[in-house]
């Protein structure tokens, strides 16, 4: 397959605006595209997650997880700063439910579960992390197969690095996959970002307790080179 085909999908440009998924008096979530950042952090740019929801509901919001600039999905906010600390204090204590799809290099066993401590923040020492996954389907077209991930533990490009380590990196990754692969990916499959999503969040409601549940579809910049790998519709 050629990337040239003007279906394909092409380089994403900044975001100006923000898909939200559900809004109520407490939380805000939204679904964010890949090449976002949530917030400044390290990033130089001026658009975030951050502002485009706030914009997007005319409220000040207030951050409580994070999903890597390259990774699209489900990404919740608070809109006060006590259903904030509620909040992070449920990602704190592992009481939240995260399920990621993950278009990684060659066949993975079925399932199984990545043990392997890691640092918590570059150069400090070394936290438990711990992601379950799951084969969902493996590709007889290009040498790649679709996995649902899903981490206990929430530390820094956890799913990415689990994963290299048991020899699965996820494709398009530059940090920690091949830039030859990588670039096979765009020629085969039109896929010119990180191929990992999240898919789903739950969690107890900061002003409720109830436990809720959030999903976001794949975005096409993702879908259609799924199915260029031959992933059927009812995984997309």
């Amino acid at each position: 397959m050629d990337s040239s085909d003007p279906s394909a999908p092409r380089p994403p440009a900044t975001p100006t605006s923000i898909a939200v998924i559900h809004h109520d008096d407490a939380i805000v979530v939204v679904d964010k595209p890949s090449g976002l950042s949530v917030h400044r952090g390290d990033d130089q740019g001026t658009t975030f997650a951050l502002n485009l929801t706030r914009d997007a509901i005319g409220q000040w919001v207030y951050p409580v997880h994070r999903l890597d600039r390259a990774t699209s999905g489900v990404l919740v906010f608070a809109l006060s700063s006590v259903h904030a600390r509620t909040l992070q204090g449920s990602f704190d204590v592992r009481d939240v439910d995260k399920t990621y799809i993950a278009l990684v290099r060659g066949k993975p066993p079925s399932h199984g579960v990545i043990d392997s401590p890691m640092e918590k923040r570059e150069g400090g020492p070394k936290v438990a992390a711990v992601t379950e996954y799951e084969t969902l389907f493996i590709s007889d077209v290009v040498r790649v197969s679709l996995v649902a991930a899903r981490p206990s533990t929430g530390r820094r490009h956890q799913i990415r690095r689990h994963l290299r380590r048991i020899n699965h990196p996820v494709a398009g990754d530059v940090r920690y996959g091949k830039g030859g692969e990588n670039r096979a990916y765009r020629a085969e499959l039109g896929l010119y970002r990180l191929a990992l999503h999240a898919k789903q969040l739950s969690f107890p409601h900061p002003a409720t307790g109830e436990q809720v549940s959030y999903e976001s579809r794949l975005p096409r910049d993702l879908s259609e080179p799924l199915r260029r790998a031959g992933v059927p519709e009812e995984l997309l």
